[in-house]
């Protein structure tokens, strides 16, 4: 069972393998010669003003979460939507039951004001 794994784990160690060599080689051939102005925080352009550490509202993390979350599930109605007509009754229950739990999930973010933008 293992032999049917060895070109994925063939290209698996290429990579890891072309990735470090790159790393490396650029560590030694790069360029190292930090200046105060290279080492400082950057931020648009300006220097910062008053305390860089601000805090702001968690509700756009939520936000984001939520969107990423329902943009990726509704990637699995897609494989599902193309072999519909040869899937039969038992995969439409099985497509009806996870639409159902993403509206619960909508609705439980809608409940708890994950989806206000104030």
């Amino acid at each position: 069972m293992l032999q049917q794994f060895y070109a994925v784990l063939t290209f698996f160690g290429f990579g890891i393998f072309f990735a470090i060599i790159a790393l490396v080689l650029a560590k030694i051939f790069g360029p190292t010669n930090p200046t105060a102005a290279k080492i400082t925080t950057y931020e648009c352009g300006l220097d910062t003003q008053g305390p860089t550490w601000v805090q702001f509202k968690i509700s756009y993390f939520l936000y984001a979460l939520v969107f990423l979350i329902f943009d990726v599930e509704t990637l699995f109605l897609y494989p599902w939507a193309v072999m519909f007509q040869k899937l039969g009754l038992f995969a439409f229950i099985e497509m009806i039951i996870f639409i159902a739990i993403l509206v619960i999930g909508l609705w439980y973010a809608w409940k708890e004001g994950a989806l206000e933008w104030l």
